[in-house]
């Protein structure tokens, strides 16, 4: 692990390793990460930063930093929640909260905005416009990205450009994956109620049966992707929550389905509630059933803005080279509340590859998540790159 752009010494990479291994033993979950935010604040303060606008968004941190020379106001974004998780792996740094875990990398994350933050400090006469260090709460579903920007996380100063990244275990460490446009898809989801008349297993012709309706319409909702949306415009319909029935003799009253719904596409994406509410209404007459549908917009697109990208590759090829910068990399099915702040102002999303030949392998959101903890030195470097690159 190496820093080219944060010259500091093994001092320096000892730091972003012990930060980022303190939050992974402490994790919050979302909008409750009090003892995450006030360490934060406690190490922001011990670095010279005197007027910080804490409870943001609930527990969201905010730190400004004024350059010495004239450039654009970036906002980098660092997340703050974990997730409830019972860790599974036997690191002297496993979680010491019981069934929460983080399991995404928000404490690199944390660990490499924190020490830009003190990094940046040191060198802010070198830093074309103003920097606003952004410790954003509750990603993991609860929109904390949105309750932050309602708190006036974009403003005083204005923001112009954002900037957020993610460590990948599908990328290897040492490698950084840009693309423009469209980049992590949205996130919504639904709920389906179907309501039959129960009785008894051996005598079918007697009831209405929702399971033999929700396991037809589990099946039926794959054609929406297949024969609505076209091709080129990827898209993901998932059933992955299914209850109905108590025992194995009786038909019940009812079947409840839970699902996500993933787009890359703004009018794709608007037309998917309609498209499932009519294959559930057209099931629920020819069976018989009576239905309740709800549908939530949660997260929209991830788009990242050419120009601001384009800040992101240049800092990228001087931080690992040309030939470890992914360009573009492929699509990603998740969804990132940073997309709400990337609607308001151009912004730029990219991912660190923080995949080893030891750990840093093992999915998101598994319990036995890791990271190569090389990946936080390239991390830090592309903080620090492009608050100075303005």
């Amino acid at each position: 692990m190496t820093t080219r752009l944060a010259p500091g010494g093994e001092d320096l990479l000892d730091e972003l390793v012990r930060y980022r291994r303190h939050f992974h033993q402490h994790p919050e979950l979302s909008l409750q990460e009090h003892a995450t935010a006030g360490f934060i604040e406690r190490e922001l303060h011990a670095f010279g930063y005197d007027s910080l606008r804490t409870g943001v968004g609930k527990t969201g941190i905010l730190a400004t930093l004024v350059g010495g020379r004239t450039g654009p106001v970036t906002l980098l974004r660092a997340d703050m929640d974990a997730l409830p998780i019972e860790e599974l792996n036997d690191a002297p740094y496993r979680s010491r909260n019981a069934g929460v875990m983080h399991a995404c990398g928000h404490d690199g994350h944390m660990a490499i905005l924190l020490t830009a933050a003190r990094v940046l400090r040191e060198r802010a006469t070198d830093i074309a416009g103003t920097v606003v260090f952004c410790f954003q709460p509750g990603e993991e579903g609860y929109a904390g990205n949105k309750l932050m920007i309602e708190d006036g996380a974009l403003e005083n100063p204005h923001v112009d450009r954002t900037v957020a990244l993610h460590l990948y275990s599908g990328l290897d460490a040492g490698r950084i994956g840009v693309r423009d446009g469209p980049f992590f898809a949205s996130s919504d989801r639904f709920e389906i109620d179907l309501a039959g008349k129960g009785g008894h297993g051996a005598m079918p012709q007697s009831a209405v049966d929702p399971v033999v309706g929700a396991a037809y319409l589990v099946t039926l909702l794959q054609s929406i992707v297949s024969r609505e949306v076209a091709p080129q415009q990827p898209a993901v319909v998932t059933v992955g929550a299914l209850q109905a029935g108590t025992t194995f003799n009786v038909i019940p009253e009812r079947a409840a389905l839970q699902g996500t719904v993933r787009a890359f596409d703004a009018a794709v994406r608007q037309q998917l509630p309609e498209r499932i509410e009519r294959v559930v209404a057209g099931l629920a007459e020819a069976m018989r059933l009576e239905y309740r549908f709800q549908y939530h917009f949660v997260y929209p697109p991830t788009v990242n803005d050419a120009a601001v990208n384009g800040v992101v590759r240049e800092v990228a090829r001087e931080v690992v080279g040309a030939q470890d910068v992914v360009d573009p990399h492929d699509t990603v099915m998740w969804s990132e509340d940073m997309s709400f702040m990337q609607e308001q102002r151009p912004g730029a999303y990219f991912l660190v590859g923080s995949r080893g030949h030891r750990q840093g392998g093992t999915p998101q959101h598994s319990a036995h998540f890791d990271i190569d903890e090389r990946a936080l030195g390239v991390g830090l470097d592309m903080m620090v790159g492009v608050a100075l690159h303005g």
